[in-house]
């Protein structure tokens, strides 16, 4: 895999930051693209460029306004509150089509830069129930891309069957651990590194991270 190329689906997340490490051990080539889907915050945005730029890979930033017009949701709303599902429900922050989307577009743009890697950070593992996180949605969506542009694109998902627990250990697997845990965001409330402590994702990255470095300090 050294030789070949990989775009990263990449938001300066906890989680995309992982993979764009992953990616960067292992193919000659990682290119970065992040969706302005009009989301809550703009800093995500910010952190990426950053990040993308610290670590010198090409980075490009897709327009997908359209998405914030047809999916109203927490994360493209800032009058809806962050909330989990209730009742089994899909939680607030559950964008209709997102990855869908992003996927495709991600498969658009390798094919023009030369990419066959599509890299994402999906996880069905702690996915708060998103559907498109799913790894039957990656393997249907992986074959309708190569159906759709008579190509042979791989998504690769290196997250897929990792808790948030085991994402941090290949944070420092990949000697990125304290860079992932200062310089990302993925915070629902826009607060960089280890967030607000408050909504779904910081108390989910904060059990991870505990978790991690107490079975790190225990081993």
């Amino acid at each position: 895999m050294k030789q070949e190329k990989a775009i990263v689906v990449f938001s300066g997340g906890q989680d995309s930051t992982t993979c764009l490490f992953w990616a960067q051990e292992r193919f000659e080539e990682v290119e970065a693209v992040t969706f302005d889907y009009g989301q809550r915050h703009l800093l995500e945005i910010e952190c990426a460029k950053e990040i993308a730029a610290e670590l010198g890979v090409t980075h490009h930033i897709l327009d997908m306004s359209l998405l914030n017009q047809l999916a109203p949701n927490a994360l493209t709303r800032q009058d809806i509150e962050v909330k989990d599902g209730e009742g089994g429900g899909l939680p607030s922050t559950f964008v209709p089509g997102r990855n869908l989307l992003f996927l495709s577009f991600a498969g658009v743009l390798a094919s023009q830069v030369g990419a066959k890697h599509i890299v994402t950070g999906v996880c069905e593992t702690d996915f708060s129930g998103y559907p498109d996180c799913r790894d039957i949605f990656i393997k249907s969506l992986n074959v309708t891309l190569n159906l759709s542009m008579d190509d042979s694109f791989v998504i690769d998902t290196p997250l897929m069957w990792l808790n948030k627990a085991q994402t941090w250990e290949l944070a420092d697997q990949l000697g990125a651990l304290e860079f992932v845990r200062q310089r990302t965001l993925t915070c629902y409330n826009g607060v960089i590194a280890d967030g607000c402590g408050e909504c779904p994702a910081c108390k989910l990255r904060k059990k991870g991270l505990d978790e991690y470095l107490s079975f790190r300090k225990e081993s």
